[in-house]
């Protein structure tokens, strides 16, 4: 039975004999339906039209999906004291992708940001061994495939070695998840963000936002808990959820100036709604003129 993936999410499902209606994470007013209606394909229709990308991401090994396809994330191979850990997922997994991973090493465990990466981990655990997915349970019921690998975790942060730490954000989603890594890739460690916070392109900020392609920003108070969460954390750079998205030193201070900047744009301000006066009208004042 064919395994469906949403062409617009990258979502993978649980295999089945009839096409699905619709995707629930698309549906979701976080994401959307493509103009064209929803659309499906399969991981074996993927690998007859597009190829994995496999390349470097400053200093990290990177892949992806060329042609780019639906949300077009990268995921990354990091070498921690933790063991191999593969960060994020993508709906294309193919034996290159394997082979580049086995050859160093393999990988502990698969770890996500949020449910709008969960694209083929089920494939990548299957291809690299049945190795662990590793989920917050507050996003577990976005999971369209169920698959023995996934586990879950809760609360605000996990350790997982002396350096490796997965925060919950929150924001985006209840169980949006960074990852910190104080020992690497570079000198004076790296924070491992999806979409909370997402580095925007000039790379000299992150954002906030509920919802980025329908621009819903997120709520002063749930970027003020997102940042007393990162607040102990340390690092000098921030790797985004896409390829060259990353901010290479001042990383600290980028995300502190970035909760400020945007704290400051949101905060609630009382205005008051009068009708104009008689003399106030365009009407009246193109009179005037």
């Amino acid at each position: 039975m064919p395994k469906y993936i949403c062409e617009t999410c990258g979502t993978q499902f649980a295999e089945t004999h009839v096409t699905p209606e619709r995707c629930p994470i698309c549906a979701d007013e976080r994401q959307y339906v493509g103009r064209g209606g929803q659309r499906w394909t399969t991981h074996g229709d993927l690998l007859a039209r597009h190829r994995q990308r496999i390349e470097d991401d400053d200093g990290l090994l990177a892949f992806g999906v060329d042609p780019g396809f639906a949300i077009d994330q990268r995921a990354l191979l990091l070498p921690t004291d933790a063991g191999n850990l593969l960060w994020e997922s993508v709906s294309l997994v193919t034996p290159e992708a394997v082979e580049a991973i086995l050859a160093r090493g393999g990988v502990e465990r698969i770890l996500i940001s949020h449910p709008h990466f969960y694209s083929a981990m089920g494939e990548w655990s299957d291809a690299l061994g049945g190795v662990p997915i590793l989920l917050h349970e507050a996003d577990r019921e976005w999971i369209q495939r169920p698959h023995p690998a996934i586990e879950t975790w809760s609360g605000d942060a996990l350790r997982l070695s002396d350096t490796v730490t997965l925060i919950r954000a929150g924001g985006h989603f209840p169980g949006s998840t960074v990852l910190h890594w104080a020992a690497g890739p570079r000198p004076g460690g790296a924070l491992f963000a999806g979409d909370t916070p997402q580095v925007v392109p000039t790379r000299r900020h992150v954002s906030f936002m509920y919802s980025y392609p329908n621009l819903t920003p997120l709520p002063a108070a749930e970027v003020r808990a997102m940042r007393d969460r990162l607040a102990p954390y340390a690092f000098e750079d921030v790797y985004g959820y896409t390829w060259g998205r990353n901010i290479l030193g001042g990383g600290r201070a980028a995300v502190d100036r970035s909760f400020a900047r945007y704290l400051e744009a949101v905060q609630d301000t009382a205005v008051t709604l009068t009708a104009p006066s008689a003399g106030s009208t365009p009407a009246a004042r193109s009179a005037r003129a």
